[in-house]
């Protein structure tokens, strides 16, 4: 399930309805890694930039935003906030997809997301695949200034102790196949370490600083 302190917590389950015997083992396994379904009482949907709803068809990924008669419809003592919307929708912060049978699942926040050419990239999907690679320890993808399509993805590595030989054009080879091609980071950057939160989370906003004045190789 998935919910936030501003859902009173709740807002999605995932209590599938169908059987690994039913819709394959490989399926069920993929749908059981999702969010679930909202809750009765709760409504959900994902938007684009402009404000226009996206399908339920599992691939289309927006802003994910929610309503319910126990969803927060204000934060005590400010007025104004930006996370709730006209008609009772509360924006989450996070980017997500819903398929045809309603199950949702986060693939990224909202402030991390990539905003390239006018398509989003999700940043989440990228480092998912990026850490698989035999030679990598822990990779963060950020969005960073581009001249034409207005971001592309920077992909910061740090290699792990057999790793060290990790070239970018190998890197970047490992995409082939994985992802949408145009999906696949404009340039590789070697770290030693990552910084993190003390919860553990990566932190963007300090890569995001640490790289500011940086310039894609070409």
């Amino acid at each position: 399930g998935w919910g936030m302190t501003e859902m009173s917590p709740l807002v999605s389950v995932n209590a599938s309805t169908a059987s690994r015997e039913q819709i394959g083992e490989e399926k069920f396994a993929k749908l059981r890694l999702k969010a679930g379904r909202p809750i009765f009482g709760v409504e959900m949907k994902i938007v684009n930039d402009e404000g226009q709803e996206q399908p339920w068809d599992g691939v289309a990924f927006g802003s994910l935003k929610v309503r319910g008669p126990w969803v927060c419809s204000n934060y005590f003592k400010l007025d104004g906030s930006d996370a709730h919307a006209e008609e009772g929708w509360f924006e989450t912060g996070d980017v997500a997809t819903i398929d045809p049978e309603g199950y949702m699942a986060i693939t990224d926040r909202t402030k991390d997301v990539i905003k390239s050419g006018g398509e989003w990239i999700s940043s989440i999907d990228v480092e998912n695949v990026a850490t698989d690679h035999p030679k990598v320890a822990e990779a963060a993808v950020i969005g960073h200034f581009h001249p034409k399509w207005s971001e592309r993805p920077l992909l910061i590595v740090v290699r792990n102790a057999d790793g060290q030989d990790l070239t970018a054009e190998e890197m970047l080879a490992w995409f082939d196949g994985k992802i949408a091609k145009w999906w696949t980071p404009e340039a590789v950057e070697f770290v030693d370490e990552l910084p993190h939160t003390a919860t553990g989370k990566l932190q963007k906003v300090a890569l995001r600083e640490q790289f500011k004045d940086y310039s894609f190789p070409g």
